[in-house]
């Protein structure tokens, strides 16, 4: 038997057993792709990470699994590795290689405790999501309140703004009709100055809903730009998770301009709550 050394920590908080857990692996050498993805069913968390020797001009490279596929690259996940990581490297800024390239993450501390991460986001690419009208009938909705579009920064995500922080919590939607129309997130939100109510589905994913989504944070701040509901480089705070008992507060930036879009940036704070092993043949 194998012996895997792990750390848990919850990301987008500053409090144990709220916000998004993560599982890091921080010694996945040995590890397939198949064990990585049958660790990741076991863990059963929306995300689980495998830290593995850089490859290029990282740190460290990480591999991110749901219960059911490799992601290429997902916000909490790095930003908790970089959390685990930070200790260990003594560095400012951890950088982690991921299926998109490497992602910076800049660390705050308080003495010598991590307090908050700012990872650097790819800008997004977008277009107009073509199914808006099956996507509606799906989450139970007549109408949204802008466009729907999709925005890929190597995770691909559609938003949807409704009328109110009280339309987003009431969402009961019809998560077999959603795994059908594409692996994406589907993102449904209202907005209030810089505040931001939001809730995300990805059944496709094997997420049926998520307690905090850091890819999809940066994305939803430069939607808001695009429409003017939001300034460029004004941060925004961002509020999921609650309906699934883990309240998370994420944070997003987006510098630049709706002609040029300089950097995107999402943060938020972590905490560490475990350490363990698991032993495989």
């Amino acid at each position: 038997m194998r012996s895997l050394r792990y750390v848990l920590c919850d990301v987008f908080t500053d409090t144990p057993l709220t916000g998004n857990a993560l599982c890091v692996f921080t010694d996945a050498r040995a590890l397939s792709a198949d064990t990585m993805q049958a660790i990741a069913r076991e863990m059963n968390l929306s995300e689980t990470v495998f830290v593995l020797r850089p490859e290029a001009s990282g740190q460290a490279k990480i591999r991110i699994f749901t219960p059911a596929r490799e992601l290429a690259f997902a916000g909490h996940p790095t930003l908790g590795s970089a959390f685990v990581l930070g200790g260990p490297l003594q560095a400012e800024v951890v950088r982690l290689e991921t299926g998109v390239g490497v992602i910076p993450v800049r660390l705050e501390r308080e003495g010598a405790t991590i307090v908050f991460g700012w990872m650097e986001q790819r800008v997004p690419t977008r277009r107009t999501f073509e199914a808006s009208g099956e996507l509606l009938a799906a989450l139970g909705l007549a109408r949204a309140e802008l466009p729907i579009v999709e925005y890929d920064n190597g995770a691909r995500h559609v938003f949807v703004l409704v009328d109110s922080d009280e339309t987003v919590r009431k969402l009961t939607p019809d998560l077999g009709r959603l795994s059908r129309l594409a692996e994406l997130g589907v993102n449904v939100f209202a907005v209030s100055s810089t505040q931001v109510k939001t809730r995300m589905f990805a059944p496709s994913l094997g997420v049926p809903e998520d307690p905090a989504t850091g890819s999809a944070a940066g994305p939803l701040a430069l939607h808001l730009a695009l429409h003017s509901l939001a300034s460029f480089g004004t941060t925004l705070e961002i509020h999921q998770g609650a309906e699934i008992a883990r309240p998370s507060t994420l944070y997003a930036t987006v510098h630049g301009s709706a002609d040029r879009v300089e950097r995107v940036e999402v943060g938020g704070a972590a905490v560490i709550t475990g350490r363990g092993e698991l032993r495989i043949p």
